[in-house]
């Protein structure tokens, strides 16, 4: 059954295009992830299915009766109840069914005959409220928001006092307690630490409705989607299955766009020549070829260059000089905050404790990547390696010719007031204009969007410069806290590369978990009480862990018992080894297939043998028409009459002879 449909959807920015004519449709039940550069229109996409956004043309439709839930990307809402406040509002009804029932109950129990339509009554609002969910909401409620982090001692928190990334995940908790028929979800993931996405993996794997989410974490989607629609060039492209399939398909789909422009490029070099050769050297009706064949060439499709880069950053990093063998030791680390950011200054000798018993020794050229749940004090970590925070116990020692260079998930060490282009010649005064535009437009900076204002930029624009920054630096040891979060996945994957080729130091935090399947050489796990190592990646570390990570485990081991949904990925090798076969060949036996693809082998080899030989034939004429043309011109010849006439017989027969060869030629290349 279908619940969404689009067709020819179009929108734009005055005369910048973002979808062009744009087509799909999602059926009852579907799991669709929506990717897509940063830019390339995938919010617009949702805002325009949730009626938040019109489209200049086209047209789509969602299924009567269908409660759509979305989550928008910045996640955030005013209000000024409390986080219980908030989230009982949702399920509003419910006491006042519980007054109902009580009050009913009250008249039947008042009455020493009961009366039978107060019974039905009663009998009815309970299956009522029964249905509903009113038995479990509480329990629900309470679930949820465990799973988001909010335990109970927040519930009375004002919401207008939350962080950003804590009004998030209660926009989140609220969508989800509402249990709509469709989950609009736009970056869904943003600010949730593993143990929280894990969770929240296994609820939209048991989601009865459909998910159409926009997210640029990989493992995420790998988990969550069996559909994903790509965005790229204002057009969509389908592709059935999760996010593992996409990167397999697309690189086939590429490669075979590729190998089509490289065909149609050379078919039209082949025409060129065809047709100048015709010009030059070739009799009328030669000559009216070359014409119909102009028309036709004018007349072609002509396809856009595949190109792999275009619209995507290049990033390199390197270091000014190596440094030592031992580059940092951690011996004994402890945070402690004298007061509590919630609840302000803190007496008799309280205080946060954040960490503490933290040891760890990084080498030259390893990659660490510091995992842990939200709050535990990673980010505050990097602050104390960088000298930025002090450590309440234990010493740091930074090893011989250490340069740190620092990636800040808030971008807070960039200059708001400053242009794009300012901020780097601040940094960097060695480069001049030329040099610096080169440079910016590597990361995508191009034309005048160097002049743009910093604090006008993007999340993932502002990340880029970051990175870029960090990439002149020439540091040999870099601090990366977050790096992946405003990226999006084809910039992901560039920045992943340049960091595989770093031959420096690494010490990154980070909850990307496809990202830390790639890029560590060891994962640390920072807790209250010290630190963990891990050798090897992200899921070798959860097979060592040998137990659910611990934000959401309640909710999740009640999830446990439920059926798990599977996805089943198409599989693609059978389908494109058909894609090159004959039209016809798929059906015959592999004997059958062998037989003919040795009969075609030989035919080819046949043509081509005939083609090289008609090409020398025709080289040689052209040479010999060459010739005859000069001799022609001299001036003996011109006043030798027989000679004259002589030759212009031969020229003629030549040009004849060239004539058919050209024609035997042309039947081969049809």
């Amino acid at each position: 059954m279908i619940v969404v449909s689009a067709k020819d959807l179009t929108k734009a920015y005055g005369t910048d295009v973002i979808l062009d004519k744009v087509s799909f449709h999602i059926n009852k039940g579907d799991r669709v992830g929506i990717i897509g550069i940063n830019g390339a229109g995938k919010s617009t996409l949702l805002k325009m299915l949730t009626g938040e956004m019109s489209c200049e043309s086209g047209d789509y439709f969602i299924s009567a009766d269908t409660k759509i839930g979305y989550l928008k990307q910045d996640g955030e809402f005013e209000s000024e109840n409390t986080v219980i406040e908030e989230v009982d509002r949702i399920f509003d009804r419910f006491p006042k069914m519980e007054q109902e029932m009580e009050r009913l109950l009250q008249q039947i129990e008042s009455k020493e005959i009961p009366d039978e339509i107060l019974l039905e009554k009663y009998d009815a609002l309970q299956e009522e409220y029964k249905q509903q969910g009113g038995y479990t909401y509480k329990s629900e409620i309470t679930g949820i928001l465990s799973s988001m982090a909010f335990g109970e001692e927040s519930y009375g928190k004002k919401i207008s006092s939350l962080s950003g990334g804590e009004r998030t995940r209660l926009a989140l908790a609220c969508l989800l307690l509402k249990k709509p028929d469709i989950l609009f979800l736009d970056e869904p993931t943003n600010h949730l630490d593993i143990g929280t996405l894990k969770w929240l993996e296994q609820y939209l794997k048991n989601y009865n409705g459909t998910i159409v989410l926009v997210s640029h974490d990989r493992y995420f989607l790998d988990q969550t989607v069996n559909r994903i629609f790509e965005i790229e060039n204002h057009k969509l492209t389908i592709y059935e299955g999760n996010y593992s399939f996409y990167a397999t398909e697309r690189k086939v789909r590429r490669e075979a766009e590729f190998r089509k422009f490289e065909k149609q490029q050379k078919e039209i070099r082949r025409q060129e020549d065809m047709i100048r050769r015709f010009k030059q050297r070739g009799t009328e009706k030669l000559a009216k070829r070359a014409a119909s064949r102009e028309k036709r060439l004018a007349a072609m499709d002509v396809m856009d260059r595949p190109d792999a880069d275009h619209g995507r950053l290049k990033l390199n990093f390197h270091e000014n000089f190596q440094s030592g063998k031992d580059v940092l030791l951690l011996e004994n680390l402890s945070k402690k905050f004298a007061y509590d950011p919630g609840e302000g200054v803190l007496s008799g000798g309280g205080g946060r404790q954040l960490f503490q018993h933290v040891d760890l020794d990084v080498k030259r050229g390893e990659r660490i990547c510091i995992v842990g749940a939200n709050g535990i004090g990673k980010t505050t970590l990097l602050k104390m390696i960088l000298g930025e925070t002090s450590c309440t116990t234990g010493r740091i020692r930074i090893g011989h010719n250490v340069q740190f260079g620092y990636y800040d998930q808030g971008q807070q060490l960039l200059n708001g007031s400053n242009t794009v282009i300012g901020e780097l010649q601040d940094a960097y005064r060695l480069y001049n204009d030329t040099e610096m535009r080169n440079i910016l437009g590597r990361f995508l900076f191009r034309g005048e969007s160097v002049f743009l204002q910093i604090s006008s930029l993007s999340g993932g624009e502002k990340a880029r410069l970051a990175l870029l920054k960090l990439m002149l630096s020439g540091a040999n040891v870099l601090i990366l806290d977050e790096p992946t979060n405003h990226l999006d996945i084809e910039s992901k994957e560039v920045f992943e590369e340049a960091l595989l080729d770093f031959p420096g130091t690494s010490i990154i935090v980070s909850h990307d978990r496809y990202f830390l399947n790639r890029i560590p050489t060891r994962i640390v796990e920072l807790t209250e009480n010290g630190m963990d190592s891990y050798l090897g990646t992200y899921d070798y570390y959860v097979e060592k862990k040998q137990a659910q990570i611990q934000s959401g485990k309640k909710y999740m081991d009640e999830l446990s018992s439920r059926e798990k949904a599977q996805m089943d990925v198409p599989q693609s090798a059978l389908q494109d080894s058909a894609k090159d076969m004959p039209e016809g060949m798929s059906s015959l036996s592999a004997a059958e297939q062998r037989k003919l693809k040795k009969e075609q082998e030989a035919k080819d080899r046949r043509i081509r043998r005939q083609k090289e030989s008609l090409e020398a034939d025709i080289a040689s004429l052209e040479n010999d028409i060459s010739c005859l043309e000069a001799e022609l011109c001299l001036e003996e010849n011109m006043k030798d009459h027989v000679k004259l006439t002589a030759l212009s017989e031969e020229l003629a027969d030549k040009k004849g002879e060239l004539e058919l060869k050209y024609e035997e030629w042309l039947i081969l290349q049809e």
